[in-house]
């Protein structure tokens, strides 16, 4: 049975960080490119980083680059996500996702499998 379990979500200020976590079972972790997408409240899902089988290429949204770091350690089956400098526009669920094709992930809305969410909230 297939699982990706988010966790680290939670409340933050303005320009603070988080450390979002994902962990995998089920598949072969390292066959897989990993990734995040978010959706916040009236708005599609939309793609925010991704990160090849063995951590080799990154890829990530223009709105978060600079500032959100993606990684991967494939002895754990897990896979990361550090936000810093985070912003009230960051607010969302995020979703945790693996596909055996990374481009399918930079689309944000398609992947083999997807976590159940974790909420991230950015506010004074």
């Amino acid at each position: 049975q297939v699982q990706l379990v988010e966790s680290g979500g939670g409340l933050v200020q303005p320009g603070g960080s988080l450390r979002l976590s994902c962990a995998a079972s089920g598949f072969t972790f390292s066959k897989y490119a990993m990734g995040w997408s978010r959706q916040a409240p009236g708005k599609e899902r939309e793609f925010v980083a991704a990160i090849s089988t063995i951590g080799v290429f990154k890829y990530y949204a223009d709105s978060v680059k600079g500032r959100f770091t993606i990684s991967r350690d494939n002895a754990k089956n897990t896979v990361s996500l550090q936000m810093d400098s985070l912003k009230p526009d960051d607010t969302a669920v995020y979703y945790c996702a693996a596909d055996s094709q990374v481009g399918r992930l930079r689309d944000g809305r398609l992947a083999d499998y997807w976590g159940q969410g974790t909420q991230v909230t950015v506010s004074s």
